[in-house]
């Protein structure tokens, strides 16, 4: 069985992240979405919040788990039996800092392996940062975002 996670902010997940995760699961039987509790960041919803939305956007999805860390991506991926993580790339900026990520996770383990799947046009413009901005802005994102975050925006 070929088992993959995810990892992400996911702050909030978008219709971007879940094309992504569509197209992964064509490759590996089981992947993981993991939300990451990443400190040195800014969080616009809790890490419950944003497993709770991610959980509601996947239920129809077959093959897939939602869960969160305060660790490293690899040391989960490992104590799961996971041999791949998933990126998306958008654009050439997502490719460096990919790219960097990447070797310092082979430094860490070098068993587990980095698959990249590029964004599709129509989402590659789409990042958590500008969907919070637009939503700020009064701007419709319902095509942006599955309706579990347009209902999270709605409860803050």
């Amino acid at each position: 069985m070929k088992k993959a996670i995810y990892p992400g902010s996911f702050d909030p997940i978008t219709n971007g992240h879940l094309d992504i995760l569509k197209r992964a699961l064509e490759v590996f039987d089981e992947v993981v979405v993991l939300v990451a509790d990443n400190q040195n960041k800014k969080q616009r919803f809790t890490v419950e919040e944003r497993v709770l939305m991610i959980k509601d956007a996947v239920k129809e999805y077959k093959g897939v788990k939602v869960d969160s860390t305060h660790g490293l991506t690899v040391a989960y991926a490992k104590k799961v039996g996971a041999t791949h993580l998933i990126r998306g790339l958008r654009a050439v900026t997502d490719f460096e800092y990919e790219f960097s990520l990447a070797e310092a996770n082979r430094f860490i383990d070098s068993s587990i392996d980095m698959v990249f799947f590029m964004a599709n046009p129509e989402h590659s413009y789409i990042s958590s940062s500008a969907i919070d901005d637009m939503h700020k802005a009064n701007v419709d994102i319902s095509k942006l975002v599955p309706e579990s975050v347009i209902k999270t925006y709605q409860k803050k």
